[in-house]
């Protein structure tokens, strides 16, 4: 859809313009029930430009926003904000209060205006549509293999280094332990194979884990890398975009220490062999 907005914009000789939300509209409208986020905002955006849009505007997305009338969205917003000649729209989006306004809406409500609407339709592979509730529901099951497909790249969790407990330490192993956005999905528990990217882009084969340590008691799910070949500072602080390759073990409960380094020491191996270069 935005590579096909690149090409109407080039053809009609104005800028093209990608419109998203600063957050899920549920989280506004049913805040009891929100799916997580397959992305921050900051990587939307940085994977938007890649496509050759132009311009990349951000809606704040409030409880005053979501009552704003799919008329006065398309004549505050569309037309007046933005000047829009030409919009493109998934062929199952709505907007405006209450999803009173879809791509038919639109049509008439622009033509008053000189703004034209086209209607995206929905990809499908094999007999599966590409969503993100489908992506998601990967995820969760720690499935890699249909968020590439669907995503067309590997799934990245993005966050901050934090303290932990320093146990990866003693073991031989010290891991960065990452703090993501609380509405951020997690893929399912377990060990993966990946690389990890550090600020300036050095880039790192990694061990992950999503889980709980139980082999040292239940610790709530959180995610933690071993960055192989890393012999630099204390990441204490520091930006950490983590690449999820392929999953390798389910994370299980050791009897003894020295059993789970010895695991961990064949998550290290099988990661040299899975990823080889962080780079690829």
């Amino acid at each position: 859809m935005l590579r096909r907005t690149v090409e109407a914009a080039g053809e009609r000789g104005t800028r093209s313009v990608a419109v998203t939300f600063d957050r899920h509209p549920r989280e506004v409208l049913t805040p009891s029930d929100v799916p997580r986020l397959l992305t921050t905002v900051e990587r939307k955006a940085s994977m938007i430009e890649t496509t050759g849009i132009d311009l990349l505007v951000v809606l704040e997305f409030t409880p005053a926003f979501s009552k704003v009338t799919a008329e006065d969205f398309v004549h505050d917003v569309l037309i007046g904000g933005l000047h829009a000649a030409h919009a493109r729209m998934g062929v199952n989006f709505t907007f405006g209060h209450k999803a009173m306004g879809n791509v038919e809406t639109l049509r008439e409500m622009g033509a008053r205006h000189g703004l034209t609407a086209e209607a995206v339709p929905l990809v499908q592979v094999g007999n599966k549509t590409v969503s993100s509730s489908s992506v998601r529901a990967a995820l969760a099951a720690g499935d890699l293999a249909w968020p590439v497909t669907a995503l067309g790249r590997r799934f990245v969790l993005d966050g901050e280094v934090v303290a932990g407990s320093g146990r990866g330490h003693d073991l031989g192993y010290p891991t960065a332990n990452l703090r993501t956005r609380p509405r951020l999905l997690l893929p399912g528990p377990g060990v993966y194979a990946g690389a990890a990217e550090l600020s300036g882009g050095r880039r790192y084969l990694a061990a992950i884990d999503v889980g709980t340590n139980p082999t040292f008691g239940v610790e709530p799910l959180h995610v933690e890398a071993f960055l192989l070949d890393y012999d630099g500072h204390d990441l204490h602080g520091q930006p950490l975009a983590v690449e999820f390759w392929e999953r390798l073990r389910d994370e299980i409960r050791f009897d003894s220490a020295e059993d789970l380094v010895r695991a961990i020491a064949g998550d290290v191996e099988r990661t040299r062999q899975i990823v080889r270069s962080p780079d690829r």
